[in-house]
């Protein structure tokens, strides 16, 4: 500090001097107002320093504001949050139990409908091995059921009873590997036996190549396993193709196709007809009823209907007429009796008539 002092001495008295005077020139001289200059200096300096300190301080204000309202907004948020959470998830159990008592109306009004005696069962567990078909239903010997017994819904097969516990039974659904059950398809009545594969699919074994089965073809129960009733539903082939000895044939199942939660046991079983299978589109077309039948030899008068019979009809109908002229009847003659003469020419005019029985054929 004292060597800059000592270095610019002369320009800082200089500053100085310079100062001073325009203090002095600023008391002194006076505005039109009547106010010195350097007041009005001043004020301008001090006017101008509180601008900016007012400035500062309200923009500091409106920050401060700013950020407790953006405070208050993320808490508004998160509260709005939490209960568009709650709603999801009150949705979410209004949507399943609105499901649910869908369902049950529907095993209320299936078990109105079918004849066999079944029992209303809820899926409880799975089995304890990863991908199980296996599950519990909270349903046991206490209420009836027994190893063996069918079980079912309104969209089809889901599988039997495998054991049954005093408060539950055990069901092995029908993809499992170790179900197998009797079926038959509903449009050509090929039967064969329905095994699971351990996936979504089963198959139907012992179809022969050449039995007809077409793909989109229900099978259903056929009661040949003494387990399932007959005309119960299992599901459509999805596919069906020639194999090197039998079919192969892969079902989707029915009764698993939107899950499983409300089964029915069938207590006891009572068969039912197959379903019989909806007439192709074709079918329903509007046909007009036949045409009336023409009198004898319409065809050579002209008839109107003269044009729909065939070479074969009329050579059948002239041969009728030879053989009636002659006295004969067809399928009745002994064997060795003479046949007819098929060279006469026979027309339908009366006996003796050009053209009757034995008149010479025409001129052609």
């Amino acid at each position: 500090m004292e060597l800059f002092t000592h270095r610019y001495r002369n320009v800082s008295v200089l500053v100085a001097a310079v100062l001073a005077q325009l203090l002095l020139l600023g008391y002194q001289i006076r505005s039109r107002e009547d106010v010195p200059l350097v007041r009005v200096w001043v004020v301008t300096a001090v006017t101008e320093a509180a601008s900016l300190v007012e400035s500062a301080a309200a923009a500091a204000a409106d920050v401060a504001r700013n950020y407790l309202w953006l405070i208050g907004v993320r808490e508004e948020n998160e509260r709005l949050r939490r209960q568009l959470d709650e709603l999801k998830l009150e949705s979410q159990h209004l949507r399943a139990e609105l499901a649910r008592a869908d369902r049950a109306e529907a095993l209320r009004l299936f078990q109105a409908r079918t004849p066999s005696r079944t029992l209303a069962a809820r899926i409880i567990g799975a089995g304890p091995v990863l991908n199980s078909k296996v599950v519990f239903v909270d349903v046991g010997s206490r209420h009836g059921v027994e190893a063996g017994m069918a079980v079912i819904t309104p969209a089809g097969v889901v599988g039997r009873v495998r054991a049954a516990y005093p408060t539950s039974s055990q069901v092995v659904l029908l993809t499992d590997p170790s179900f197998a059950g009797g079926v038959i398809s509903q449009r050509h009545h090929v039967q064969g036996t329905l095994k699971g594969k351990g996936v979504r699919l089963c198959t139907v074994d012992y179809i022969q190549n050449e039995e007809k089965l077409e793909e989109g073809e229900w099978f259903y129960t056929s009661g040949d396993d003494r387990v399932f009733p007959r005309g119960l539903p299992v599901g459509p082939a999805v596919v069906v193709r020639r194999g090197r000895l039998l079919k192969e044939v892969l079902v989707a199942p029915s009764g698993l196709e939107n899950g499983l939660e409300e089964v029915l046991i069938v207590l006891e079983g009572v068969h039912q007809p197959v379903p019989a299978a909806t007439a192709p589109a074709a079918s329903t077309l509007r046909l007009l009823p036949p045409p009336p039948a023409d009198p004898l030899g319409a065809e050579e008068q002209g008839g109107p209907t003269a044009s729909l019979e065939t070479d074969a009809d009329r050579l059948r109908e002239r041969y009728r007429r030879i053989g009636e002229a002659q006295g004969h009847t067809f399928g009745e003659g002994l064997p060795g009796s003479p046949p007819p003469d098929f060279t006469l020419e026979v027309a339908p005019a009366k006996p003796g008539s050009p053209g009757g029985a034995g008149s010479p054929p025409p001129a052609p």
